[in-house]
């Protein structure tokens, strides 16, 4: 059985009352998984051009 499935499973079993609860947790997951996703390609983007330069390769060319 897959993770889907089992949750999929265990949330049938929540009593109404509790969805509520259940839905502002599932929210907040994907709002802070949002959140770290941006200022890693921020801090990718800008960083890039000290990464991507002749002598950052010579730097790490005997590792």
């Amino acid at each position: 059985m897959s993770k889907r499935e089992l949750i999929s499973q265990v949330v049938g079993q929540i009593p109404e009352q509790d969805l509520d609860r259940l839905l502002a947790f599932l929210c907040s997951l994907a709002e802070a998984r949002e959140e770290a996703v941006v200022p890693a390609m921020a801090a990718e983007s800008s960083l890039a051009k000290d990464w991507l330069s002749p002598e950052e390769d010579a730097a790490w060319a005997d590792l």
